[in-house]
């Protein structure tokens, strides 16, 4: 660390201070954040909601786009699902999956 890179005296400007943390999330709000960043921190996760974004597909689908084996992407999809960033619907012994809804997207 360089010497110029911090404050040579503790000096607290405490209206500076109070006006920053009045302005703070809540702990449990950014617990929630930092979870989010994990899920998005994988390129699996990260490809599979493009893929969704564009259109509900189904697992094998999903395998075929992105190639990578059924145990992965099901992995994935259970991960995402735990987030409500996906969901899915069964049609027969089909599992399409599509994003969970408009927040999403955005």
């Amino acid at each position: 660390m360089k010497v110029d890179d911090i404050c040579e005296i503790v000096c607290t400007d405490e209206k500076a201070v109070a006006e920053v943390k009045s302005k703070m999330l809540d702990e449990n709000i950014l617990i929630v954040i930092a979870d989010n960043f994990k899920i998005f921190g994988d390129p699996t996760r990260l490809k599979i909601l493009q893929a969704l974004y564009q259109r509900e597909l189904c697992v094998c689908d999903l395998t075929a786009a992105l190639n990578a084996n059924q145990s992965t992407i099901s992995h994935q999809l259970r991960l995402l699902r735990s987030k409500n960033l996906v969901k899915f619907r069964k049609q027969g012994k089909m599992a399409y999956y599509s994003l969970a809804d408009e927040h999403v997207k955005k």
